[in-house]
């Protein structure tokens, strides 16, 4: 009854060993990565990275790249490979199209605010750098080779391509805003950090989470592959405890937080 129920929303999983295994792989990873951060383990970006002195004396040990050239090889590889599906499957349909200019819109647009958008102080650590840039571009080709897995099978009976692609569309923008505001908030040359305000700032401290969820579930609706479903689940619980996190750090560096901000979802999260 559940089975029959999920497949008028979603192909039927592929029978492929390598998708099988990334989609448990990359929701388990993520989730855990989502804990963690509640727990105050830190992703080595992160700006909450490096605020206890064993990860200092860790730092200090490990080869660096600078934040900017960092971010650009976080996800240079996953636009590129995006990029590169249309010429490795040139006879994908409509949804694959549609799943493929998303992933690539998504990736172009990141790669834009690295270059246009975002201030960056400070370094990376190297490894975990290319650690994550390999685990954004192997769930991104997954999810291309998934969908084009599905070429030929029966679609299923409840379409979301369109209005995943809607959903798609709103939380890249949205995201894209929000990204503006808090670029807004430090002229040229400074580093510390405030508190955004501004948009859904005025509500959540994390709204541009909100919306690269939202991305993600539009990305999800329209590809309706049961890989893009668990990558998305597994991207909820992990900017959830990022948000969690990002509140509780705000918090503990402003007196004057309000406390009628929410970390993801205004007046609910």
């Amino acid at each position: 009854m559940v089975m029959s129920t999920l497949l008028k929303f979603l192909y039927p999983p592929p029978p492929s060993l390598f998708i099988t295994t990334m989609s448990v792989i990359s929701f388990v990873s993520l989730a855990n990565s989502g804990f963690s951060e509640i727990k105050g383990k830190h992703m080595q970006y992160s700006k909450f990275f490096g605020t206890i002195k064993n990860e200092n004396n860790e730092k200090e040990k490990k080869a660096r790249i600078e934040s900017k050239k960092g971010m650009l090889l976080l996800y240079g590889p996953a636009f590129l490979g995006g990029v590169s599906s249309f010429a490795i499957f040139p006879n994908g349909d409509l949804r694959f199209a549609l799943v493929c200019s998303a992933l690539t819109i998504h990736f172009f647009k990141r790669v834009l605010e690295v270059l246009f958008v975002h201030k960056y102080s400070g370094s990376m650590d190297v490894e975990a750098t290319i650690v994550i840039s390999c685990s954004y571009f192997l769930s991104t080709m997954s999810m291309i080779y998934c969908q084009h897995l599905t070429q030929g099978l029966p679609e299923p009976s409840i379409d979301l391509k369109y209005f995943g692609y809607i959903i798609f569309l709103v939380g890249i923008i949205g995201n894209f805003y929000h990204h503006i505001l808090l670029s807004k908030l430090r002229t040229k040359g400074e580093k510390e950090y405030k508190i955004p305000q501004g948009g859904l700032f005025d509500f959540a401290i994390c709204p541009h989470y909100l919306f690269e969820i939202l991305i993600f579930v539009g990305i999800s609706c329209t590809s309706q592959t049961l890989y893009a479903i668990s990558f998305t689940l597994g991207t909820t619980l992990y900017l959830m405890g990022r948000s969690i996190a990002t509140r509780r750090w705000y918090k503990s560096k402003f007196d004057d937080f309000p406390k009628d901000i929410r970390a993801l979802i205004p007046y609910i999260f």
